[in-house]
């Protein structure tokens, strides 16, 4: 990112869990000013809780993310609990393009409307429609699944178009897509731009190479499940 300059970053949560290094993680992010919302696991470990949070399917899963939630609790430290306690639930900004019309930008982990909400790419239009209006989103911006995905939606009419983006940045260090690398999110925004046009906003997918058989064997060298160490290598 460094290379890439972008003006401003933004961190969508979930700093925390399912490796070794919560603190060095939140170091990081408060020692380059990054703003930052509160992810479901970041919200549990905030408040000492044993409960990420997570929606885990099967009695393995289950077993594992106690696991995980435990072995977090013990090694966070005082103050990065109170850092994760302190985080805001979704950060809105408003852009005013020279000769277009405002466009109102909308971060949150889940959804606008619960922070463990899982906004997948199938979800029915619809019904991604009306969480982007309810929340006054031109641009929505979310995680949770780790799942990247691009989709513009029209909310106005074919006369009166209102174009409006719900965005998945995918995950920087736990991908779910099949494609272990890191990634985030570049958003390059139109000057000129207006909702009546949906090129006025590009979306840009960055993948980038990292260590992860070092993340993963740290795992396995760890009290945590190896299970763990597998999903990274594989990007599961």
């Amino acid at each position: 990112m460094d290379k890439r300059r972008p003006d401003q970053v933004f961190c969508l949560g979930d700093l925390v869990g399912y490796n070794i290094w919560p603190n060095e993680v939140i170091r990081i992010l408060r020692e380059r000013g990054i703003p930052t919302i509160a992810g479901n696991y970041d919200y549990g470990i905030g408040r000492s809780s044993d409960d990420c949070g997570c929606a885990y399917k099967t009695d393995e899963e289950k077993a594992n993310g106690a696991v995980s939630i435990s072995f977090t609790n013990q090694i966070i430290q005082p103050a990065e609990r109170q850092y994760l306690r302190g985080l805001p639930k979704h950060i809105r900004l408003e852009f005013e393009p020279n000769d277009g019309d405002p466009l109102h930008v909308l971060f949150v982990h889940g959804s606008p409307r619960k922070i463990n909400e899982y906004l997948f790419e199938d979800r029915d239009e619809k019904s991604l429609l009306r969480i982007l209006e309810g929340a006054n989103a031109d641009v929505l911006c979310f995680g949770h699944t780790h799942k990247p995905y691009h989709r513009v939606l029209n909310s106005g009419t074919d006369v009166e178009p209102h174009f409006r983006h719900a965005i998945n940045i995918g995950s920087v260090g736990k991908p779910k897509d099949g494609d272990p690398r890191g990634g985030y999110v570049l958003l390059h925004l139109d000057a000129t731009g207006s909702v009546r046009r949906s090129d006025s906003l590009r979306v840009e997918f960055v993948r980038f190479e990292y260590d992860v058989e070092k993340a993963a064997r740290a795992v396995e060298d760890s009290p945590l499940p190896d299970a763990y160490a597998m999903a990274l290598r594989v990007g599961k």
